[in-house]
């Protein structure tokens, strides 16, 4: 008996370390999160460097695959180099740390002060860094896994004075939209390096630190419906699909309303269309598809789902 108890106690000790670590800070600074733990499989979402996640559950079958859960509740498993695995203190401690935001659409991290350094890692827009110190010029920044780099400061910027800058008007947002014009769409791409139609959405309304739900179908049932189309505002949503046969709404494309009967979206690449058929950017087969758009800005922080980083839980944990 005292023998089966010892090794239930030893087995419990080589599990503990796993099972204390359910929690990660992504790493990369893109990380796809796939359908299944492989390569091979399709991606269903990203998350940005920074980016806190919960660790789910561990696939190994050679190399480690944890399944994380990211802010806006979706799921995906990731190759075990994207994220750091953290006990409950290590995230929190994470989390509190003075960082920096990326604000750049791209950059370099690299070894040393210098641009004639080697890279350390490149960042996009909306990546997160703790911050070190500064120099001239330059912010010395730790990633998740403790590597030390130097992020130029035309990248970034402290994450305090980049919330005193925060603007989270409309006509802010669509300027940010606008900067990403032409860059190419990409199935589950939530990044300046490609982004679908939501994860366009998602990408630009995080750069100004406003967390929605990933997916144009989890994103209608947000804020207010807005019917009529002539009731549209600048920064509304637009969503595009099909009703079914029992007249419930089935959204399969989203993109921002910007005024004047156009709105930009993520087809192909990042573009302006419009619905009015004497607009050189007619979109017919858009226009034929819409359904209705959807006004979240004035529900951030007011309705479960929308939220920023000072609220949403996996940032404030």
């Amino acid at each position: 008996m005292k023998k089966r108890l010892l090794s239930l106690v030893l087995l419990l000790g080589a599990l503990l370390p796993a099972i204390a670590q359910e929690y990660g800070v992504v790493n990369i600074s893109v990380c796809n999160l796939r359908r299944t733990a492989d390569f091979d499989a399709e991606m269903v979402s990203q998350a940005l460097l920074g980016t806190p996640v919960h660790v789910l559950s561990i696939s190994n079958n050679g190399n480690p695959w944890p399944q994380v859960q990211t802010p806006d509740n979706y799921t995906g498993w990731v190759h075990y180099a994207a994220i750091t695995r953290m006990s409950k203190k290590e995230y929190h401690a994470w989390n509190k740390a003075a960082k920096v935001v990326v604000t750049a659409l791209t950059g370099v991290v690299y070894q040393k002060a210098s641009k004639k350094s080697a890279t350390l890692s490149d960042v996009v827009a909306g990546d997160r860094l703790k911050l070190l110190s500064t120099r001239i010029g330059w912010y010395k920044v730790a990633f998740p896994d403790g590597r030390v780099g130097y992020l130029d400061k035309k990248t970034a910027t402290s994450e305090k004075n980049w919330r005193k800058q925060l603007d989270q008007s409309p006509e802010a947002i669509l300027a940010t939209a606008r900067t990403m014009l032409g860059f190419p769409y990409l199935w589950a791409g939530m990044s300046p390096k490609g982004m679908d139609c939501s994860g366009f959405v998602r990408t630009t309304l995080f750069m100004h630190d406003i967390i929605i739900p990933r997916d144009c179908s989890q994103m209608y049932l947000k804020g207010e419906r807005i019917t009529e189309k002539e009731l549209l505002q600048p920064g509304d949503l637009v969503f595009f699909g099909r009703y079914r046969e029992d007249g419930s709404p089935r959204p399969s494309h989203v993109g921002f309303y910007i005024g004047d009967g156009r709105f930009i979206h993520s087809l192909g690449l990042v573009q302006i269309a419009s619905f009015d058929p004497s607009d050189p950017l007619y979109d017919a087969y858009n226009t034929g598809r819409y359904l209705f758009g959807g006004r979240v800005l004035p529900y951030i922080n007011q309705e479960e789902g929308l939220n920023t980083t000072l609220t949403n839980p996996y940032y404030a944990e």
